[in-house]
């Protein structure tokens, strides 16, 4: 005798299946919603403090193609799982290896500072997560980056990748020394904090070509300052507001 219940019991179980994917699918769409309006939140605040702190920053509103690509950059693939809820926050986040993830006001604002477009080239010391990179990518830099903790190098590329910025170069190693056959840049940022300017980083820049870091005792408070360079090498220094970043490490950063 053919047992009929089989087919049906399959069935079941394909509808079942099917149910599931869909619940899932629902799902991870009203994730996906969650997050874009929390980005946007976060953008919202970013443009006011912005409007608050435009005098020392020398602009007064948030360039629109920093706004764009913070809205699109999903900054909680960029943070542990432990610390995702708090993502779109607007502080730091500690992501390992003694390192953070920078505050996504001053992301935005070292982004704007730096000056630079579409097939602009810029090399970053200090990958950390990724973040930053992703949002100059996003604004169709190329980026060249320099992570210091191989792990933390080895995390921000799977980061970058899952993101959707597979383009942004990254190595593991000291970035006091830049990226040289990458060079020259038109412009050069630094997530972490170092007491004098970097004659290695300074060297890479393209005349006409801005850098951008924070400059001080990593003791204390310290600048976040731009450096621009003329035709004749020269420098010239603008320091726009106190902050506090972790310090450059390595053999030369020390």
């Amino acid at each position: 005798m053919t047992d009929r219940r089989g087919p049906f019991r399959s069935l079941d179980g394909l509808l079942l299946a099917v149910g599931l994917c869909l619940v899932a699918t629902v799902n991870a769409c009203a994730s996906d919603d969650d997050m874009t309006a929390e980005r946007q939140r976060l953008v919202e605040k970013i443009e006011a403090e912005v409007r608050m702190t435009g005098p020392e920053l020398g602009f007064a509103r948030l360039d629109p193609r920093v706004a764009e690509a913070m809205l699109r950059v999903p900054r909680h693939a960029f943070v542990p799982s432990a610390q995702r809820a708090l993502a779109y926050a607007n502080h730091p986040l500690p992501i390992g290896g003694g390192q953070t993830i920078s505050q996504p006001y001053i992301v935005a604002i070292m982004s704007q500072l730096l000056n630079v477009g579409p097939g602009d080239r810029v090399f970053e010391l200090g990958t950390g997560s990724g973040y930053q990179a992703a949002v100059l990518a996003d604004m169709g830099v190329e980026v060249y980056s320099v992570e210091i903790v191989p792990e933390l190098a080895e995390r921000a590329v799977a980061n970058l990748e899952a993101a959707g910025y597979p383009q942004v170069q990254v190595r593991a190693g000291d970035g006091w020394l830049g990226w040289p056959e990458a060079a020259p840049f038109d412009g050069i940022i630094l997530t972490a904090a170092a007491p004098t300017i970097p004659d290695h980083l300074i060297a890479q820049l393209k005349p006409g070509g801005r850098l951008v870091m924070p400059i001080g005792e990593t003791s204390s408070v310290q600048q976040l300052a731009i450096f621009d360079k003329d035709e004749d090498g020269g420098l010239r220094r603008r320091d726009l507001l106190p902050v506090r970043f972790v310090p450059v490490t390595g053999p030369l950063g020390d």
